[in-house]
């Protein structure tokens, strides 16, 4: 059996409401409400093992009912729990997030975990995990202690370090970490915040000359910058390869995880020894059915998979 990517991160409980209307924020919305598993960690070790990568999840998580019930939806897939920590309370972060008629994010609430046990656990028992892994995706709004730890050891071990923001709390204040990473996937806002231009704005080839510039200014391997319906843009700084990547047609119900999604879509192909040009396809197939789907993943992704010509290739 081949090595697992080890996936270090956060669980999250997400209370998502959906306006069946015209959303108005200072007035009474009609609506359903959906509570669902979520957490940037919990996504991607859910995408990788529906992509059929071994998946290790590192991350804390409540011992509660719905904490059991979050863990059991994961061992089902065959992700490996065991370095899951339990926690009496605040193991598990919430979101509390409000989907406009058109399914779009209209406004949200966090409530981040505490990474006490967290980061207890990477101090004494993480170089196991990591040296026993083949790549190392990381959450990096942890703590600066965690995500330097990870780090270290990562490089100690040799093993490729893929990055995804979280709330941006701790990577926007130490934005040095992004020297150390393999890949950094982010959004046009977050970009907007790490450039500090208006990237958003930017037409597609400035993007992508302004991309090229940070990536060789930050010592990063390389990075890719999600534009949501607009596509993305890429930069690996060890090939010098640069381009754009634009959506697939989908039938938008849900845009939250949609990141998370293009995040494991896109590990997939870089662990599968896939360029950067053709795995950020695999990121946008992801997110894309992703996007299709009410969940924060797409429950379908396995069957998805298997009916898609580019990703058979990779299976």
């Amino acid at each position: 059996m081949h090595s697992p990517v080890c996936v270090i991160g956060t669980i999250f409980i997400d209370c998502k409401g959906f306006a069946v209307q015209s959303y108005h924020p200072s007035t009474r919305n009609i609506g359903t409400i959906q509570f669902v598993h979520g957490g940037v960690g919990r996504n991607i070790a859910e995408n990788l093992a529906n992509l059929h990568l071994p998946t290790t999840f590192v991350t804390s998580v409540d011992d509660t009912a719905i904490g059991r019930e979050v863990v059991e939806r994961l061992q089902k897939l065959k992700v490996n729990n065991e370095h899951q920590i339990r926690s009496k309370q605040r193991g598990m972060g919430m979101w509390l997030a409000v989907l406009d008629e058109k399914g779009e994010l209209a406004g949200s609430i966090s409530q981040i975990p505490d990474f006490t046990l967290l980061q207890r656990f990477i101090t004494s028992k993480g170089k196991t995990v990591i040296g026993q892994s083949s790549h190392i995706a990381l959450e990096l709004d942890l703590t600066i202690d965690i995500v330097n730890h990870v780090i270290k050891m990562a490089k100690k071990e040799k093993k490729p370090i893929y990055g995804v923001p979280g709330n941006l709390d701790v990577i926007l204040k130490h934005t040095e970490i992004l020297g150390h990473l393999d890949c950094f996937i982010c959004n046009n806002f977050e970009a907007d915040l790490f450039l500090k231009l208006d990237f958003t704005n930017l037409a597609v080839d400035q993007k992508i000359d302004s991309l090229i510039r940070f990536v060789e200014r930050s010592g990063l391997g390389s990075m890719v910058v999600t534009l949501g319906e607009q596509g993305s843009v890429f930069y690996d700084s060890r090939t010098k390869a640069s381009g754009y990547q634009p959506v697939f047609p989908v039938k938008l119900v849900d845009t939250s995880g949609a990141g998370d999604a293009f995040f494991s879509g896109t590990v997939m192909g870089l662990v599968k020894g896939l360029p950067l040009k053709e795995a950020v396809v695999c990121g946008t197939k992801v997110a894309g059915w992703t996007i299709e789907s009410p969940e924060n993943t797409c429950p379908d992704l396995p069957m998805k998979i298997q009916q898609d010509e580019f990703f058979r290739k990779l299976l």
